[in-house]
């Protein structure tokens, strides 16, 4: 019982460790990769994607045209090179003197790999299993015991030929006609091929395209976005002419981030759809794509921030702290800007686990000085707002507080699904909802847009938002001040509530 209990966590780590650093290529190319020792195998992961069922069901797929309404996997021009010493040991005149074997296995067929069944932890064929009849020597294991699908897991065998160093995979074509998350490996059982390499690329393409299965959905869903954005930004221009008089300069940064985000939407919309047309991510488009996400995504915690510290409604400047904000925003847009390049331009294997790591734990403590600043600024302005009686712009920042804290619990929430969604779903057996968790961030994100521009949206009456405004505001409601030498002036008033404005904001710039 514990040595089957070996053999089937052996396969299962093999499963799970072949999708740390994995992106999302519908052509997997392989360059001069090698082999990793597994229990008594030897191993290399040829890709794992998401593949829906073939449109039109057919046997006989091999073919050198494209199989339209078909998913397939195909292997092209995929070549193993051994070493001149494994090669120089066998008999040139043998007609096989090595064998590779390249497994396809849908994700829940993977207790039929390995000797779990035969209670042994190995993965290839021993001589005492042979002996039983289970296996066949110097194979690897695979329980054949369903009478509905004696092909699958797919083996396909590829032998080297007397001494020679490389030999070729045969061009095939291997269909899909069930849905499910497929994984690609490429096997050795015999140690006297320890060193070989392998070359070449395997393509992988779902009925309507190449996109994968696991992001196939996120095309649509970025053209919705797109479009959401372009009315967003139509409603907003038309409110910015009608009352052009009015504008203060946070709308103009308001502004900027509406065009970025349809930029940045619909820049991944063609990407994507160039990605589902040809199977490859062109480098240019990729890294317009990713600097338009991650230019955005600084702005926007940018415009939250200056918008809780009071920016053109409470005070006319930053003052001080301006250095320290923009500080805060370019070293996030450099953090952004290098984790969306590992994840969306690394290959299959140029990153691993921790290179992931080391790269999300400085966005995420920059995420945490973004909410801990919004929060205590926020505080502040409905602090001096409260003081000042000024009941138009304290409601105004109440909602304003009020839907930024729903979007906290609400993120925080989602936190907590997306780790309990990835625990539970290791080698991504759940891979066609996964979308839903990128389509989230970024329906939240254009929320918060969408309530700062309705609280802020131009209009005939800027006293509500205006600083300008706010000294007549004080005005009418104070009334007359008296003094012992008579009333003052409203030229004196206006001015005196300057002089005292600007220090609030100075003692404020001093305290932060």
């Amino acid at each position: 019982m514990e040595n089957r209990s070996i053999g089937f966590w052996a396969v299962w780590i093999l499963l799970v460790g072949s999708l740390i650093g994995v992106s999302d290529a519908s052509i997997h190319e392989y360059k001069n990769e090698r082999f990793t020792v597994r229990a008594n195998a030897r191993f290399f992961h040829g890709g794992s994607e998401g593949l829906y069922a073939s449109t039109f069901q057919d046997v006989n797929a091999s073919s050198d045209k494209p199989l339209k309404g078909k998913s397939f996997i195909r292997f092209d021009e995929v070549t193993f090179v051994r070493t001149m010493e494994s090669a120089s040991k066998q008999n040139p005149m043998q007609s096989t003197s090595g064998l590779v074997e390249a497994i396809i296995l849908e994700v829940k067929d993977r207790e039929r790999i390995g000797g779990s069944f035969l209670k042994s932890d190995d993965i290839c064929c021993t001589p005492e299993l042979a002996d039983t009849g289970s296996c066949t020597l110097g194979e690897v294991i695979i329980r054949r015991d369903d009478s509905n699908n004696l092909e699958w897991p797919r083996q396909i065998k590829t032998f080297f030929r007397g001494n020679k160093t490389e030999t070729k995979m045969s061009p095939e074509d291997v269909v899909i006609n069930k849905t499910g998350m497929y994984y690609l490996y490429f096997m050795i059982c015999d140690p006297e091929l320890d060193g070989t390499i392998i070359r070449g690329r395997t393509v992988w393409k779902n009925p309507d395209g190449y996109l994968p299965g696991k992001v196939a959905p996120l095309m649509k869903f970025f053209g919705f976005m797109s479009l959401a954005y372009l009315l967003l930004g139509l409603v907003w221009f038309l409110r910015f002419v009608q009352f052009w008089k009015d504008i203060i300069q946070l709308h103009y940064h308001i502004t900027l981030v509406i065009a970025l985000g349809m930029c940045e939407m619909a820049v991944k919309y063609f990407e994507y759809a160039n990605f589902d047309s040809t199977g490859m991510r062109p480098m240019d488009v990729t890294l317009w794509a990713v600097t338009f996400s991650s230019i955005k995504k600084t702005l926007s915690r940018l415009l939250l921030l200056v918008v809780s510290m009071g920016y053109g409604v409470v005070k006319p400047t930053l003052g001080g702290i301006t250095s320290r904000v923009l500080l805060l925003g370019v070293i996030y847009f450099v953090a952004t800007e290098a984790l969306e390049l590992v994840e969306h331009l690394g290959n299959i294997n140029d990153f691993s686990g921790k290179t992931m790591i080391y790269l999300v734990i400085p966005v995420a403590l920059l995420d945490a000085c973004f909410i801990l600043w919004i929060f205590s600024s926020l505080a502040r302005t409905l602090e001096k707002l409260q003081i000042k009686r000024n009941m138009a712009k304290l409601e105004l920042y109440r909602n304003f507080t009020n839907a930024l804290a729903i979007s906290v619990l609400l993120s925080i929430a989602w936190i907590g699904f997306e780790l309990y969604f990835n625990a539970n779903d290791p080698l991504s057996e759940l891979w066609r909802v996964a979308w839903i968790i990128p389509a989230f961030w970024n329906l939240l994100s254009y929320g918060l847009l969408a309530v700062i521009c309705i609280l802020w949206a131009p209009s005939n009456n800027p006293t509500r938002y205006s600083y300008l405004a706010e000294t007549g505001d004080d005005f009418e409601e104070e009334g007359v001040s008296l003094t012992g030498s008579g009333i003052k002036s409203t030229s004196d008033i206006e001015r005196n509530e300057l002089i005292y404005g600007l220090a609030d904001d100075i003692e404020e710039d001093k305290r932060e």
